[in-house]
């Protein structure tokens, strides 16, 4: 694991590593911000999933989520969206390929061979901020759109392990719209059945994890590719709010204080 950035910010420190991920058999990086604590102190994790064509860096230089991590003592980690690389398989789309990873994993070739990323997210990565950072092992998970459904695919699946789930004008029918069509149909095939393991509206139960959904009405991607009524839990809807991280920046101060009332 090796640091590549480090900058103060709101008395803590916002880094990014690159390392070896053997899950998705190349090299990524992640962002990481430690609030300030003592030295003695542990704390707990939440995890951001960035949306398509995004990066680690998106997160961390836009929505000015630090100062609110600083405040509740979260640490943060962003990964990247997808593998990596020239090696790597690539579609000349935004939304296919490097960049939109999915938080899937692809059964398919090309795309197999390093588009892993459910298990990156959920196995590896965690494993390795566990190695490395004060963390007392509780965690959560919030994104935005194709990360959006990224965090609530996880924390509807993987809920023994977190504490809740969030998400900005996320995915949640992939199935249904044509943005998922296409990734789910190149990463897993043709058979429907096998999408449904990766989508919200299919994994929704009564007993899930604390959910908190944001989406602004002036979203251009709303009724086509997000239909957040397909989940069938309440959305809170902002009029005149898009599909940004001017958006993201106005609410993010709310969902890390839901999830820091959840990781205490």
């Amino acid at each position: 694991m090796k640091q590549i950035e480090k900058h103060a910010s709101f008395s803590g420190w916002q880094y990014v590593y690159e390392h070896n991920a053997t899950t998705l058999n190349c090299s990524m990086k992640f962002a990481v911000y430690m609030p300030p604590c003592e030295p003695s102190e542990k704390l707990p994790v939440l995890y951001w999933l960035s949306g398509l064509t995004c990066s680690e860096q998106n997160f961390i230089s836009k929505s000015g989520f630090q100062a609110y991590a600083a405040q509740h003592k979260v640490i943060v980690v962003a990964p990247d969206t997808s593998p990596r690389g020239e090696q790597i398989a690539d579609a000349d789309q935004y939304d296919l390929g490097q960049g939109a990873g999915f938080y899937i994993n692809a059964t398919q070739m090309p795309w197999q061979s390093h588009y892993q990323m459910y298990d990156y997210i959920v196995l590896e990565l965690p494993k390795l901020i566990y190695q490395h950072f004060p963390t007392n092992g509780k965690k959560s998970i919030f994104g935005h759109s194709m990360g959006g459904h990224g965090a609530l695919i996880i924390g509807l699946r993987e809920s023994a392990q977190y504490q809740s789930v969030s998400a900005f004008a996320p995915i949640v029918a992939p199935s249904q719209v044509p943005w998922g069509q296409k990734a789910f149909s190149a990463y897993l095939g043709q058979n429907q059945q096998q999408w449904k393991q990766y989508d919200a509206s299919e994994l929704m139960t009564s007993d899930h994890l604390p959910i908190l959904i944001d989406q602004g009405l002036a979203d251009p991607f709303l009724k086509e590719q997000l239909k957040p009524e397909l989940l069938g839990i309440d959305v809170n809807y902002h009029e005149g709010y898009d599909h940004s991280y001017y958006f993201i920046a106005s609410f993010i101060e709310k969902h890390i204080a839901f999830h820091a009332q959840y990781l205490k």
